[in-house]
């Protein structure tokens, strides 16, 4: 029997980065976007608010980049200030690269399993699907869904009733598949 799990945000993740003005380091995404030219060169920002004092900084998304190397489209999303757009941006990696932050899911997701009714089979196979690159440990995920203790999780994997072709023990962000035997 082949279940699928879901893991999906629901809300923007925190931004992991220092304040300048009070030292706290988590900031949230404003939504808001700037985007300043200067003759035929652009630049563009995500705006962020610090989470401790409220202070603004920025996100560069391209610095001085020509006119014409930029989609019109995306151009149209950042003067609009378009909110499906943040999400994007916050998830991209060279975005997270060339501005030294990382994100923090921590609360920011859920894990949908369509119900408990696989927990009775003796041997079940699951597939996982991320709805974005959230970083999250297989192992929270069985035991959340299966009401067990990371402990028994662990267990369950070393014994081989926990079977899949990725590591089970690290962090994930992308599509797997197990099989759990009871």
């Amino acid at each position: 029997m082949l279940i699928t799990w879901a893991v999906v945000p629901t809300c923007l993740p925190l931004v992991r980065r220092r304040c300048h003005v009070c030292a706290a380091d988590r900031f949230r995404a404003s939504g808001k976007f700037r985007v300043n030219a200067n003759h035929k060169v652009l630049d563009a920002w995500l705006l962020v608010l610090c989470t401790g004092c409220g202070d603004t900084a920025k996100l560069t998304i391209f610095e001085r980049a020509h006119v014409r190397s930029v989609r019109p489209a995306l151009l149209d999303r950042l003067h609009r200030n378009d909110l499906a757009l943040v999400p994007e941006l916050l998830q991209d990696p060279v975005l997270q690269h060339r501005n030294r932050v990382s994100l923090d899911w921590e609360g920011a997701w859920r894990l949908d399993t369509g119900g408990s009714d696989h927990l009775e089979q003796e041997v079940v196979d699951v597939s996982v699907r991320f709805a974005a690159r959230i970083p999250v440990r297989p192992v929270r995920l069985i035991a959340d869904a299966c009401g067990l203790s990371r402990a028994e999780v662990e267990r369950l994997i070393v014994e081989g009733k926990v079977v899949s072709a990725i590591r089970l023990t690290g962090k994930v962000s992308g599509d797997f598949t197990f099989t759990l035997k009871r």
